[in-house]
C-alpha cells in the first residue's frame, strides 16, 4: 500500500499501480485524474503541493508533484509521444508494458530494450503551453500564497521539499544575488550537497532567471529569451505539456495546474545533440535550430510539468476562495461573511483613497468604480463594463503618479506602470508579434492577463517625435481602451485577441488617449513632501485592514447585476426628461455613462440590482465631475 505522502513525493509511482490494476482496460487515464482530484479535496491539501512560484526548482524534488500559477503565453504544435510502449528483455525475451504519460524520456529496466515494432504500442497526442508567472503579479499576492503554503504544509502528512527548503522563496534568491556576500556563505554552508543536482551551477542559473528575460543557457552560444511579456519579472517559465482539454484553453489565459515536475538532465543532453545533428544534415530536422532552442529549453533554465489537473482561475487574490462559482457551503458562508461588513469597508477605502488623492473625496469615488469595473460582455465588438479613467490635473514634477500606483499596486493582485514617454513609445514592443524562425510569439507589454490594472502616466510625455513604431504603440493603446482588444501582429495579418484590462490615465490636461471618463482631480492638500506623505499613509494601514480592501475590490468584480423592468422604464422616463430640460449637453452616451456608473456604485455598494437611491446617486455623480471639468475649462479657457 502507498504511504500517505507518496501521491506528492512519487506520483509516478502511484500511476504505475493505476496502469498495472487496470492494462489493457483504457479507464485507468481516468482512474489516475480522479485519484488526484480526491487528493486534492481532503483538507488544505492542495496547499501542501510545492508551487514554482514560490520555491526555486532547483530545491524540489524531480518527479514529484508541483502546481504552478501561471498565465499561458504561446502555445506550441502538438506532439506525438508513446502513450503505451513494451520493452522486451534479450535474454529471457520477457515483456513488460509501461505507460509513457507523464513523462518526457521513456524509461526502461537495464536489461530491457523498447519493443519499437510491438503491436502494443499506442501513439497519443500531448499539447505544450509556454507558460509565464502571471505578467505584474503584486508582491502581497506571492507572499500571503508562499505563507500560507509554508504554514499549511508544517502540518501537512508529507511534502515533497524539506522544511529546510522551503524558507527560500525567489525574493531571497534575487537578494543573494544582490549581495554576494549572502550568497558566497550561502555556497559555503551547502557544499556537502544541499543542491539537488549536486552542484551550485543549476542554482546561480536559475537565479539568474529570475532577475529578468535573459539566461546564459550552458548549452547555447546566445542567451535565451524567457519571453516575459513585461521586464523585471522574476520566477520560472514552464513548458506545461497538456494531456485532457487542452483545447478549452487559450493564449492569455490563468491557469493553476498540479502535475509532475520534470526536470531531467538528459534532455538537454538530447536537445543539445539533435542541434549538433541537424547542422551536419539538415534534411534530418524540418525544425531550425533556433526553433529547437525555443522549444527544447535546458529543462535546468525551463522545466516541465505534465499535467495531471488544470483549471482556469477566476482570480489570482489568495484571500479569495479560488472559485466563487460553486455552490459549497463554505464558499457561500464567506461571501455572506463578507458582505455583511461591506458598508464599512467601503467606508474606508473611501476615506484611505481620498487621502492618496490628496483630499479629493469625488476622485476617490470614481477611483473605487473603476477599480471594481470589468468587461461583463461583447455586444458586437462593443465591450460592455469597461471604465476607463483619465485623472486630469495631477502635479507633474512631484512624482504623484509613481506613488498612487504604489498605493493601487497594494490593493490589486495584478498591475503595471506604463511611464508614457517619447523614449518608452519609441523603443518598446507594446504588440506581441510571431516570430515563424523560431516559431513562437514575442511577448509585448500589452500581452496582460485579464483583470490587470494598467496605470498609464502621461505626465512623464515631452515634447518630441514619435517614429512609426511610436504611432503604431499608441494605436494599440487607444485600441486596448476603446474596443479592449490588442491585434497581435503576425507579419501578413493582425489577428485579434480580447482582453479585460483596467485603464487609469494619468495626465496634466485631457489625456491624448480616449479615456470613458475624464475626472480633474482638485487637491485639497499639497504635501510638502509627496514621497513621506504617500509613504506614511500605507505605513498607517493594518494589514488587516488593507487585506479587507483586497478581498472587497476582487470580490465585487465578481459579483451578477441585474437592472428590474420597473427601474430600467423609470431611468428610461427620467432620461426623456433629462433631455427636455437640456436637450444640448445631454446624449445617449451620457446615458451610457451614467449606468455605467450607477452600475459600479449599487456593486461597490453589495447591491445587485439597481436600485432608484443608485441612481438618483450616480446622476448626482455625474453632474459633479461635468461641473467641476466645465469649472476648469472656464479657467483654462480651453477644453481640458
Amino acid at each position: 500500500m502507498p504511504c500517505v505522502g507518496d501521491w506528492l513525493n512519487s506520483p509516478l509511482s502511484i500511476v504505475q499501480g493505476i496502469f498495472a490494476q487496470n492494462v489493457p482496460n483504457s479507464d485507468w487515464e481516468k482512474k489516475v485524474t480522479e485519484y488526484f482530484k480526491e487528493k486534492l479535496k481532503e483538507n488544505n491539501a492542495t496547499n501542501w503541493v510545492p508551487s514554482l512560484n514560490d520555491v526555486p526548482v532547483h530545491y524540489l524534488k524531480p518527479n514529484s508533484l508541483v502546481k504552478f500559477r501561471c498565465m499561458v503565453q504561446d502555445m506550441f504544435d502538438p506532439e506525438f509521444y508513446m502513450g503505451v510502449y513494451e520493452t522486451v528483455d534479450p535474454n529471457t525475451n520477457a515483456r513488460v508494458l509501461h505507460f509513457g504519460k507523464y513523462r518526457d524520456v521513456a524509461e526502461c529496466g537495464p536489461q530491457q530494450e523498447i519493443d519499437l515494432n510491438s503491436s502494443q504500442t499506442v501513439t497519443l497526442e500531448r499539447q505544450t503551453f509556454y507558460c509565464v508567472p502571471v505578467p505584474g503579479e503584486s508582491a502581497w499576492v506571492k507572499e500571503i500564497s508562499f505563507l500560507t503554503e509554508l504554514m499549511l504544509s508544517r502540518v501537512s502528512p508529507s511534502t515533497s521539499y524539506t522544511p529546510s527548503r522551503h524558507k527560500r522563496s525567489y525574493e531571497e534568491d534575487e537578494d543573494m544575488d544582490l549581495h554576494p556576500s549572502k550568497q558566497k556563505e550561502q555556497h559555503m554552508g551547502n557544499s556537502s550537497g544541499g543542491d539537488i543536482h549536486g552542484c551550485v551551477e543549476p542554482k546561480r542559473l536559475e537565479t539568474e532567471a529570475s532577475a529578468g528575460h535573459h539566461v546564459i543557457s550552458p548549452n547555447c552560444s546566445p542567451p535565451l529569451d524567457l519571453n516575459f511579456p513585461l521586464p523585471g519579472e522574476k520566477g520560472p517559465a514552464c513548458l506545461v505539456k497538456v494531456y485532457e482539454s487542452w483545447e478549452s484553453f487559450k493564449v492569455n489565459d490563468v491557469l493553476e495546474v498540479f502535475g509532475v515536475l520534470s526536470v531531467d538532465p538528459v534532455l538537454s543532453i538530447v536537445n543539445s545533440e539533435e542541434r549538433d545533428s541537424s547542422t551536419l544534415d539538415p534534411m534530418e530536422c524540418m525544425d531550425t535550430a533556433e526553433e529547437q532552442r525555443v522549444h527544447s529549453p535546458p529543462a535546468s533554465l525551463v522545466p516541465r510539468i505534465h499535467v495531471i489537473l488544470a483549471q482556469k482561475l477566476q482570480h489570482i487574490n489568495p484571500l479569495l476562495p479560488a472559485c466563487l462559482n460553486e455552490e459549497e457551503s463554505k464558499t457561500c458562508e464567506f461571501v455572506s461573511n463578507f458582505m455583511s461588513e461591506l458598508s464599512p469597508v467601503r467606508a474606508e477605502l473611501l476615506g484611505f483613497l481620498t487621502h492618496a488623492l490628496l483630499g479629493d473625496s469625488l476622485a476617490a469615488e470614481y477611483l473605487i468604480l473603476h477599480l471594481i469595473s470589468t468587461v461583463y460582455a461583447r455586444r458586437d465588438v462593443l465591450p460592455l463594463g469597461k471604465f476607463t479613467v483619465n485623472l486630469s490635473g495631477c502635479p507633474r514634477n512631484s512624482a504623484f503618479t509613481e506613488h498612487l500606483y504604489r498605493i493601487i499596486q497594494q490593493l490589486v493582485p495584478a498591475s503595471y506602470h506604463l511611464r508614457m514617454s517619447i523614449e518608452s513609445m519609441n523603443h518598446s514592443r507594446f504588440i506581441p508579434r510571431k516570430d515563424y524562425t523560431a516559431n513562437r510569439l514575442l511577448s509585448g507589454l500589452l500581452q496582460l492577463a485579464s483583470n490587470t490594472s494598467l496605470v498609464i502616466d502621461e505626465t512623464q510625455l515631452e515634447q518630441g517625435q514619435l517614429d512609426t513604431a511610436g504611432v503604431h504603440n499608441v494605436t494599440a493603446l487607444g485600441n486596448l481602451i476603446t474596443w479592449q482588444k490588442v491585434d497581435y501582429d503576425f507579419n501578413y495579418h493582425r489577428m485579434e485577441f480580447p482582453c479585460n484590462i483596467n485603464v487609469l490615465i494619468t495626465s496634466e490636461g485631457r489625456s491624448l488617449l480616449p479615456s470613458d471618463c475624464q475626472v480633474h482631480l482638485q487637491p485639497q492638500i499639497i504635501p510638502p513632501n509627496m514621497e513621506e506623505y504617500m509613504n506614511s499613509l500605507l505605513t498607517a494601514v493594518l494589514p488587516s485592514v488593507l487585506n479587507k480592501f483586497r478581498i472587497y475590490l476582487s470580490l465585487l468584480r465578481l459579483l451578477d447585476y441585474s437592472i428590474s423592468d420597473e427601474v430600467t422604464k423609470a431611468v428610461e422616463e427620467d432620461f426623456v426628461e433629462m433631455r427636455k430640460n437640456d436637450p444640448e449637453s445631454i446624449t445617449a452616451d451620457d446615458l451610457h455613462k451614467m449606468l455605467l456608473v450607477a452600475r459600479f456604485l449599487s456593486l461597490s455598494a453589495g447591491q445587485t440590482t439597481l436600485s432608484r437611491e443608485r441612481w438618483l446617486r450616480a446622476k448626482q455623480l455625474e453632474a459633479l465631475r461635468k461641473a467641476r471639468l466645465q469649472q476648469q475649462k472656464c479657467v483654462n479657457g480651453n477644453e481640458l
